[in-house]
Order: structure tokens, then C-alpha cells, then sequence
């Protein structure tokens, strides 16, 4: 039996996650008076303020604002590997790399930034803080209806293979091979937002077990169409399968340009395709509609 690989192309914002929604007041508009607007406002606002905080002090994003990559390893072959254990990244002279010297500088921070993702938040904050972050995740997943938490668990039966929340195996990879189905699953991540940001967005929301770095993309500076490109370089092969997520146009033509299945999310609370609602049944029948249903491939029905 050939296995198969399914590639889910998720776009972040509006999608996996609320953001700009909750600040501009389109989420809370949506419910037509029933939910407090301004509430939702001020929880955008400590959101956006403790992204960028953190994207700062933590991940070099006031240094290298102007540098956006549109995925980590972008710079790799400039890294040559040196011992950063005692680097000084203040002091190092660096500026926009339009240099080989300063790219190295940039792949550096990049590998730092690279290790830090895949060690997670609990070797970043203490408890005390990681109890914040917690009390604000909740806070949010109640006022959005449970949004985050079932986005989250969508993406775990993703890679899992199965509606069944006891066959979620998340990996550290972002992949995760079904014994039961024959196939593997791959989470990956295409934002319209700078990528320091967006990886820091993927830890603060919970994603980062789901979503390895190498899986998130930057389409800030060359466009949806060019990432999607990339992946299906990198995935492709006659036993893959792709589908697109998201809620806006450019994911959307980018899809159609690749000829994948694409499913927009809408905000509406009447609609299947948000979440709570959006399900792997649903996504599975995106799939089937384009690329047909292999006798070898029943785990999304």
C-alpha cells in the first residue's frame, strides 16, 4: 500500500487564531450585539502588546525588523555553525544583511530563534508567567466561544489522522506517521505577518507541538503563491495531497493557481466553516472532492 501524505496549508490570523478581528471589532460584529465589542478590544490589545514585547526582548525582533525572512532556514548556508554559547548578539555589529558577514550574523540569530521554538515557552518564563499567559489564553478561548481551543484540536486530529481525540499524537516534528491509516500528516503555516511575530504567535497560542519552525512561512515580502510554491517543492510527490485554509483572498487564488482544495474560514456563528465547526470530515471532504478517495485512505471518513 502507497502511503499517503496530506498537507494542511493553514493561514494564522482570522483562522488558527483571532486577532485582528478581536481588535477591529468584526469578531464581536459578527454575533450581532451579543458579545461585548470592547471586551473583545482590550483583549486583542494585550495580545498584540505582549506579542511584540516578547518578539523583542526575546527573540531579536527589534534588531531584525527590517531583516524578514520568509522561513527560519532561509539563511542557513551563511550559518557556519560557531559555538553561540558566548555570542554577543548586542554587540556584534550587526545591520540589515546586505552583506555575506551580516547574513551570517542573521542566520545565527535565526538558529537561536530556531532552538528556543522547539524548547518551548517553559524555558523562556517562570511559572508566575506562564500562569499569566494561561489566565489570558482562557480568558480569550471563553470570550471567542472555545475558537482557540477547538482550532488547536482540529489541528492535533490533522496530523493524527483521526476524529478520535485519543489517536492525537502531537510531535515535536509537526508530522506524524498513522500505523493505523498508512499515511502521515503534516501541519504548515503560511501568515501574512512578519515571521519573528508569527513564530512567537504559534508559542503564545499553543500551536508549537503542532506546527514545527520549519513548517512556518512568512508570505510578508513574497506573496502566498510563492510559499505555497515552496511547500509543494518540498512535500511533493505523486502520493501527497494538499489543502489550503484560510480566510482571505490570496490564500484563496494562491489554492487555485496550485489547484489544491482551499475551505475559508468565515467568523459568522451560523457557519460549519469556523471553529467550533470546521471538523478532519469536513477537510477529508474537501480532499476527496479534488483529489479522489484511494481505497488505501479512509481516515477521514
Amino acid at each position: 500500500m502507497n502511503q499517503i501524505t496530506n498537507v494542511y496549508v493553514w493561514d494564522m490570523d482570522e483562522t488558527l487564531i483571532l486577532l485582528k478581528s478581536l481588535l477591529n471589532g468584526t469578531y464581536a460584529e459578527a454575533f450581532s450585539g451579543v458579545k461585548d465589542a470592547p471586551k473583545g478590544v482590550e483583549i486583542g490589545k494585550m495580545w498584540e502588546k505582549h506579542i511584540l514585547q516578547i518578539s523583542d526582548d526575546f527573540f531579536f525582533y527589534e534588531q531584525i525588523e527590517n531583516c524578514n525572512k520568509p522561513f527560519l532556514e532561509a539563511l542557513s548556508k551563511y550559518d557556519d555553525g560557531q559555538d553561540l554559547s558566548d555570542y554577543d548578539f548586542k554587540q556584534d555589529g550587526f545591520s540589515p544583511p546586505h552583506d555575506d558577514l551580516n547574513k551570517k550574523k542573521l542566520a545565527y540569530r535565526h538558529r537561536v530563534i530556531a532552538n528556543k521554538y522547539k524548547q518551548g515557552l517553559h524555558n523562556i518564563f517562570d511559572q508566575e508567567m506562564m500562569d499569566l499567559w494561561d489566565a489570558l489564553y482562557n480568558m480569550t478561548d471563553e470570550y471567542t466561544d472555545r475558537w482557540l481551543s477547538s482550532a488547536r484540536a482540529v489541528l492535533e486530529q490533522c496530523i493524527s489522522g483521526n476524529e478520535d481525540p485519543t489517536f492525537c499524537l502531537p510531535a515535536s516534528s509537526g508530522i506524524v506517521n498513522s500505523n493505523r491509516t498508512g499515511s502521515s500528516h503534516i501541519n504548515v503555516l503560511v501568515t501574512s505577518g512578519s515571521l519573528i511575530p508569527s513564530l512567537v504567535k504559534c508559542l503564545l497560542f499553543r500551536l508549537d507541538s503542532l506546527i514545527s519552525y520549519e513548517n512556518v512561512y512568512s508570505s510578508w515580502d513574497v506573496g502566498k503563491l510563492q510559499c505555497f510554491e515552496w511547500i509543494k517543492g518540498r512535500f511533493n510527490n505523486r502520493n501527497v495531497r494538499f489543502c489550503a485554509i484560510g480566510d482571505g483572498w490570496e490564500e484563496c487564488e494562491a489554492a487555485q493557481a496550485m489547484k489544491w482544495p482551499f475551505i475559508k474560514i468565515d467568523l459568522r456563528p451560523s457557519s460549519s466553516h469556523r471553529f467550533p465547526g470546521l471538523s478532519l470530515k469536513t477537510v477529508g471532504f474537501y480532499f476527496s472532492v479534488v483529489y479522489g478517495n484511494p481505497d488505501s485512505e479512509n481516515d477521514e471518513e
